[in-house]
């Protein structure tokens, strides 16, 4: 009897299940899909978490973007300890002290034992506006007792390489967003026209297209970087530099846009929808663009790891961001050199976050391509 019951109430369940899924709108089953695609959630959560950097970069690096501790040139990371005396404490740091090595005379550093400087979150310190509304001391973290606390090391100029890395998040992701909101404008809409009017407008905008492809990409690059004057303000270069790699890459989303709409211009439903008296655009926005959007969702999703590159690229030539601009490019140019690479390799560690960013876009765009398509 009770076998019965389960095996009814299994059954019971199991059509419950399937009526929601047959139920459900199409956002609600690309959201289960993606949810089941364990990769791209990981993606998407560590992207979340350096845009909330980005948003809240003042208050979460414990020093200013450009304060100095001219007694700790090229210090190294401090070491974090959490065991004193035989037993697990509150992490600390000892002070760095600099002393030169006599063969090459170059600062090497040590830790002083008898300065000890715990570590705390929620402290005060250097003042800052933040987001430029209002003035405040407060910071995630740092040393208590006026000590100093370099988790990443110090640059040449003595400034804590952590806080300018967190300084450098909010540019170097913003750069990749704006960049890509102005190529998925330019790309829908170009891409729109010259694949659903076809005639003179396609063959206008397919030259122009095949023009900007035929440029070699590091050139152009230079010769546009080299046009934006010197006296321009760090916002306009900034602005000037989004826009360059937007021109860059739409003609890429404007080739997958026209061809899927000349393939999709001819169905039913777009016969259709003109006989029911829609207009152009409202065909193409809500009949024929919804219908290849995982196409559109991966292309934009690779598109912004490429501006990120790209910028990076660019600034670290010194042909894009420049200071007192901070981005993750511009502090690379420190690690030009390779004698101070192998000297001070912490020198390269934005290049550690320019790597987990461009990934997260890959395994987040490869979920929300397949969860664009539910029903494969």
């Amino acid at each position: 009897m009770n076998l019965n019951k389960n095996k009814i109430k299994k059954e019971n369940k199991e059509k419950s299940l399937e009526e929601k899924y047959y139920m459900a709108s199409q956002w609600q089953l690309m959201g289960r899909k993606f949810k089941k695609h364990k990769l791209a959630v990981g993606a998407g959560i560590v992207l979340i978490i350096l845009y909330l950097i980005a948003i809240f970069c003042e208050f979460i690096a414990p020093y200013g973007l450009n304060e100095r501790r001219t007694q700790y040139i090229l210090a190294p990371p401090h070491k974090i300890h959490f065991i004193s005396e035989g037993r697990i404490v509150r992490p600390f740091v000892y002070e760095l002290i600099s002393e030169k090595d006599p063969e090459t005379l170059s600062l090497t550093y040590k830790e002083d034992m008898t300065k000890k400087y715990d570590l705390d979150l929620f402290i005060r310190g250097d003042k800052y506006k933040f987001w430029g509304l209002f003035e405040t001391d407060l910071h995630l973290f740092g040393a208590e007792d006026g000590g100093t606390v370099f988790l990443f090391g110090t640059d040449r100029l003595s400034r804590d390489m952590f806080s300018r890395i967190v300084y450098g998040t909010r540019i170097s992701l913003s750069i990749g967003l704006v960049g890509v909101f102005l190529t998925l404008i330019l790309g829908l809409v170009l891409g729109g026209i010259s694949g659903y009017f076809g005639g003179i407008p396609d063959i206008v905008i397919q030259r122009v297209i095949e023009i900007l492809r035929s440029f070699p990409a590091i050139p152009l690059w230079l010769a546009l970087s080299a046009a934006i004057p010197e006296e321009y303000s760090a916002i306009k270069v900034y602005f000037i530099i989004t826009m360059i790699l937007a021109l860059i890459r739409w003609t890429e989303l404007a080739r997958i846009v026209r061809g899927k709409l000349l393939s999709l211009r001819e169905e039913d439903y777009v016969m259709a929808a003109k006989l029911a008296g829609c207009s152009s655009a409202s065909i193409i926005s809500r009949h024929l663009i919804p219908g290849f959007l995982s196409y559109i969702i991966v292309n934009l999703t690779l598109a912004v790891p490429w501006m990120i590159l790209a910028e990076t690229s660019l600034s670290f030539l010194g042909i894009g961001l420049r200071p007192p601009v901070t981005s993750w490019g511009v502090l690379l140019i420190e690690a030009q050199n390779v004698r101070t690479i192998a000297f001070n390799p912490w020198l390269l560690l934005p290049v550690v976050f320019v790597i987990i960013t461009v990934l997260s876009f890959n395994f987040l765009g490869d979920g929300l391509r397949d969860a664009a398509d539910p029903y494969k």
